[in-house]
Parts: structure tokens; sequence; C-alpha cells
């Protein structure tokens, strides 16, 4: 069944009926409330349209942008308390919300300084002892494989 909520005129049906406003609608504007489950199969801008276990599954877990010759200041995040740095290019993140489970894909890029001529991030994907629900390590090395500090660095994590 297709529902249409307008704050003018209440709920529409996919064959035309409409129903009354009373008790949804409060001064010409939708009632506001906490939805605390909603189930649906597909997820719709009314143009495009994507299965709901796309939409939760497929979305990035946690990102962050920061600074790696800083001590891990964060520019830029979602999902991210805070960057421990724990050894010459070696930083533990640490989710607001924990994930799942510890079952997760981490991508990262560093950002070469000034000072060398490229980088690359280390991730060890197989260790358990890296991934945990509430933060994931990652190690950022020269192109000798040495530990150093990036100049920046970008992560992203997804999972379910």
């Amino acid at each position: 069944m297709t529902m249409i909520i307008d704050g003018t005129n209440g709920l529409t049906f996919n064959d035309s009926s409409t129903q009354t406003k009373g008790g949804l609608v409060a001064g010409g504007t939708i009632a506001t409330g906490t939805v605390t489950t909603l189930t649906t199969t597909t997820i719709s801008d009314g143009t495009n349209s994507t299965s709901s276990t796309n939409a939760i599954q497929g979305s990035a877990k946690a990102w962050v942008y920061f600074g790696g010759q800083t001590g891990g200041t964060i520019i830029g995040s979602y999902n991210v308390s805070s960057i421990t740095k724990t050894g010459t290019g070696a930083y533990t993140i640490n989710f607001t919300n924990a994930l799942a489970n510890a079952n997760y894909a981490v991508a990262g890029l560093p950002q070469k300084n000034s000072a060398n001529n490229g980088m690359w991030m280390n991730q060890p994907f197989s260790s358990t002892t890296q991934n945990t629900t509430t933060t994931t390590k990652v190690q950022t090395t020269n192109n000798a494989n040495s530990a150093e500090d990036a100049g920046f660095v970008s992560v992203v994590v997804f999972g379910s």
C-alpha cells in the first residue's frame, strides 16, 4: 500500500482516498515524535530508490580526516570521538558509538608531508587484536616501509 503524508490534507492512499488529519496534523504541520523502529524494504526520494539493506550495510559506519603530525587532531569526522597517537605513524581511532561487531573493513589514505616522497597505510585486516567494536588501529609508513607520521590521514570504516 502506498501512503502519502501531507501536512494539509492528512493521509492519501494509493486508491486516492484521503483520511482525515485528526491527531496526525497539528497547525498545518505533521505532528512531531520519535519513530523507534521503522521497517521498510525500499527507500526512495521519489525518483531514485535502493533497498534498505543497501542503505544500512553500504553506508560508512565511521570516517575521519585528521592531522597525522599534530597528534591526531580531528579535522572532520563521523562516529569518531577521538584519535590517540600511540607512536610514530601509529594511531588508535576511537568510535563514538560501538559498531555491531569487530568484523569490519578499514580503508585509509595517508597524505604525504613535504619531507617525504610518498606514503601508504598498513592496516592488519586479519588481526582480531586490532579491530574492536570501539576502536581500530592504523599505521602509516613511508615507501621504505618505516613508520612515519603522515601530514594528514583519511580513514573510513564499513561493516554491518
